[in-house]
């Protein structure tokens, strides 16, 4: 038997007979098999990056400790995944030092969170007033609605952080502000995308393509404007009216301080970068297998958007030979993915934090949800 086989048998030996078995074994399994497959290429890189994929996606739905500290996780899966694909090096983390998307993000989650924290007694009274004279189904609908259209103007950023404001002081129970914030996050998550201004992916595409500003609400914009008004109305079921009226939800921030503030800024930073160390781990599949599929299956691939940045994989997908068609069938999929996990978009990362929405509580909504969007945009897109 060889030294490092032998090394970790007695090791998960020994470990499988002291407290905190499983996590300490996830931790050896993970060791060895980088190391077993970091110096190799070919289909052992690409395996090995396929059972990271799988890792993340189920490991924050069974092991406690990672849903509780999901930031952290996929951190360390990035951090892995670009050891994997070669791509670990000091530029690579200068490279994302360097980009000011990642700090202007965590600037505007920490000042409106200081801010809202500051007034969140005089939100609490507009949203009670505002609350008390319309009915809260259209209320919901007007949330929805307008947030996911004025994100592509305000930023997908400054939509999600109005948003769980307004919806921790409306007079619903917790299951339905998880299942309306969930909503409103794939109406934001799509309306961003009109303009450059909205989200990076728009900007991606538009300097890719050397489009002008309006290429996009004119290429998908009908789409975009029917699936928010969809959305708007799926959201007024779940605005069910209950008893004490703007109080937040229970273990939410209610008593939010300063201290509480500063942590989820840093974590939302802690998010984007693991996000971009997971974009680039994952390009050389990107690179290998999925820019060169059809449209009607990068359609469906593109479904990893719910936990690799959009931004990354438009970078690698978009080009200027393709067809409108094609660019079209590729940025829905990759929209309406990104509502499914809470990694697959911003706002989804700035709303799930603030409202301490677990992993499975967000996927229970949104990924029946987004399985319904896709099919009925399959069809439009490629069977109509």
């Amino acid at each position: 038997m060889s030294m490092p086989l032998s090394y970790e048998y007695y090791t998960t030996k020994t470990l499988c007979n002291t407290p905190g078995a499983p996590q300490k074994l996830m931790f050896v399994f993970i060791y060895s098999f980088v190391s077993k497959y970091i110096l190799q290429g070919g289909i052992y890189m690409v395996t090995a990056l396929v059972v990271i994929l799988v890792l993340i996606l189920l490991l924050p739905f069974v092991v406690k400790q990672v849903e509780h500290n999901l930031e952290y996780f996929l951190f360390t899966m990035g951090i892995i995944s670009v050891i994997v694909s070669k791509q670990f090096s000091a530029e690579l983390f200068f490279h994302i030092f360097k980009n000011p998307l990642i700090y202007y993000i965590t600037l505007a989650v920490l000042i409106a969170g200081l801010i809202f924290t500051l007034l969140k007694e005089k939100l609490k009274i507009g949203v009670e007033k505002v609350a008390d004279k319309i009915s809260l189904r259209l209320f919901a609908f007007i949330i929805i609605v307008v947030l996911g259209l004025m994100s592509s103007i305000i930023t997908a950023i400054i939509a999600s952080l109005v948003l769980v404001e307004v919806v921790n002081y409306l007079p619903l129970t917790r299951k339905n502000k998880i299942n309306l914030i969930v909503i409103a996050c794939f109406s934001i998550g799509l309306g961003a995308v009109l303009t450059p201004v909205g989200e990076p992916l728009a900007t991606i595409v538009v300097s890719k393509l050397h489009a002008d500003f309006f290429y996009l609400a004119r290429l998908i914009g009908i789409d975009i404007i029917i699936a928010i008004l969809a959305l708007g109305l799926i959201g007024t079921f779940f605005a069910k009216r209950e008893s004490g009226i703007g109080e937040p939800t229970e273990d939410v921030e209610a008593d939010e301080n300063i201290k509480e503030v500063f942590i989820r800024a840093f974590k939302v930073f802690v998010f984007i970068f693991a996000l971009e160390l997971l974009g680039t781990g994952f390009k050389p599949i990107i690179d290998l297998y999925i820019v060169k599929m059809k449209s009607e299956l990068l359609y469906w691939v593109n479904t990893i958007s719910a936990i690799v940045d959009n931004a990354t994989l438009a970078a690698a997908e978009i080009s200027p030979s393709m067809t409108p068609e094609q660019i079209r069938a590729i940025l829905m999929g990759m929209l309406i993915s990104g509502g499914m996990l809470i990694p697959g978009n911003i706002p989804n990362i700035i709303s799930a934090g603030k409202l301490k929405i677990k992993s499975t509580e967000w996927a229970r909504t949104a990924v029946p949800l987004g399985a319904i969007l896709l099919i009925v945009y399959y069809i439009v897109l490629f069977v109509i």
